[in-house]
């Protein structure tokens, strides 16, 4: 590689930021020079990266006039509506962690297990997709490419991460007694069938992006999908119910084998030991996890799942870093 990468981090002091730092530390990417931004709020601001001292920068619209070749952002919609494009004018490849761009058609929306050669039709910006569908679709990806997916029913259990940092604090102080600040009622104790607005069509607009953004990063709008998004009193991690029903039939053993020897799979489904995925057990980990792994006996040939992944590595930075990489390998060897 000869060309020297300069990669820059928006949003670097958030939930999600600063993962993307830990990750990119554990990585060890070919970068050579970093630049950490963020709100006015967290400018001035001194991090530890990388095994030195950074200042984080506010964020402005000159912020790329330096050569940046790669920025990841995770500062929110209304910024990555406002910067990335500015970003990418200047030459950067922005890889969004926003729901901001992922719909867009010019736009690939990518987990690297599945389709990462979308990055390749890139125009300037990359979206990372929406935590809860990253790490569903990495276990759907090879049943999809083996069975042929005719329909998905998700149930999400999702933790307050999800929600950043002041969902987390709703949890931790709700188990003290305080009120929520960011969730309409109670977490602890509670579970909150609401994640996101709600819609016309009655569902919500994190239900939505599961269902659209599945059909895009699979390349098939005829799977039919149908989703309940719910929040959990979990700090981290979140677990899904999927309920797949395929065009083809299978063997079970043989879909477990598949899933077995997936890329970023771990297979955790041994009910007479008591062996299933819990949040509380990948939380920190980058792999998803697939376990109670059983067929559908109320239709011709559908299996049932549950997924668990941590929703702010693999949901969002790592996943988001996993895209650098391919983007390094693709556009700067």
């Amino acid at each position: 590689m000869t060309k020297k990468i300069r990669m820059a981090i928006v949003g670097a002091t958030g939930m999600v930021g600063r993962t993307f730092l830990k990750v990119l530390e554990e990585r060890n990417l070919p970068v050579d020079e970093y630049f950490l931004f963020a709100s006015s709020r967290s400018a001035g601001r001194k991090v530890e990266f990388m095994g030195r001292e950074y200042t984080v920068e506010e964020l402005k619209e000159d912020s790329f006039d330096r050569g940046i070749d790669i920025a990841l952002f995770s500062a929110g919609a209304s910024t990555s509506l406002h910067f990335a494009p500015i970003a990418a004018s200047k030459g950067c490849i922005v890889i969004d962690n926003s729901s901001a761009w992922r719909m867009e058609k010019d736009v690939p929306l990518v987990v690297p297990e599945v389709n990462p050669e979308d990055i390749k039709w890139h125009k300037g910006i990359i979206a990372n997709p929406n935590c809860s569908t990253i790490q569903a679709v990495v276990v759907l990806k090879p049943l999809h490419d083996r069975y042929k997916i005719k329909r998905i029913v998700y149930s999400t259990y999702q933790a307050v991460s999800g929600a950043g940092y002041q969902g987390y604090l709703d949890l931790e102080e709700g188990l003290k007694g305080a009120p929520p600040k960011k969730f309409p009622y109670p977490i602890a104790g509670n579970v909150i069938p609401h994640i996101d607005v709600f819609l016309e069509n009655g569902y919500t607009k994190e239900e939505m992006k599961m269902i659209n953004e599945t059909r895009k990063i699979l390349h098939d709008d005829s799977i039919k999908i149908t989703a309940t998004t719910v929040r959990v009193p979990v700090f981290n991690g979140h677990s899904e119910s999927i309920n797949v029903e395929f065009e083809k039939q299978f063997d079970l053993e043989e879909l477990k084998e598949i899933l077995k020897s997936a890329p970023g799979v771990v297979v955790q489904d041994d009910p007479a030991n008591l062996l299933y995925p819990m949040p509380i057990y990948v939380s920190g980990k980058d792999e998803v996890y697939v376990g109670r792994i059983r067929r559908d006996e109320s239709v011709e040939s559908g299996v049932n799942l549950w997924v668990v992944a941590d929703n702010i590595r693999k949901g969002a930075a790592t996943n988001a870093v996993q895209i650098a990489e391919k983007v390094i390998e693709y556009f700067f060897s």
